[in-house]
């Protein structure tokens, strides 16, 4: 083996995780995801009501609007999980006092064996 410092280790905030870089929990995406949805089927509900009172071109585009909205809705209810950012919040490298060049601390004793049991 040589005396030879190894390459360079990793640094330690490589292994240090924040915790507002973890995704959501997916109960709350699931709500997100429903709200999403409701509130698109909300509006097709509404263009299907609107279409019925409003005459001339406007009905064809509230029909179309109705038509359409269901597609889109699941689409985007289903669009996959956000990526939340990066707060300033979380786990940093922790600051580690070191040692300076020079100083040395000798302990001096003796070493006593372990009493024998009787």
């Amino acid at each position: 083996m040589s005396s030879e410092p190894q390459a360079e280790a990793k640094s330690a905030s490589d292994g240090v995780f924040n915790i507002t870089a973890a995704q959501r929990a997916l109960s709350n995406e699931q709500t997100g995801r429903t709200r999403r949805y409701l509130v698109s089927m909300g509006i097709r509900t509404a263009c299907v009501i609107a279409a019925i009172f409003v005459p001339g071109w406007p009905r064809w585009v509230l029909i179309a609007a109705a038509v359409t909205l269901p597609y889109l809705a699941v689409v985007i209810a289903n669009a996959g999980r956000e990526n939340d950012t990066i707060g300033d919040l979380g786990v940093g490298s922790a600051s580690v006092p070191q040692i300076e060049a020079g100083t040395t601390t000798i302990i001096t004793g003796i070493i006593a064996p372990p009493p024998v049991p009787r």
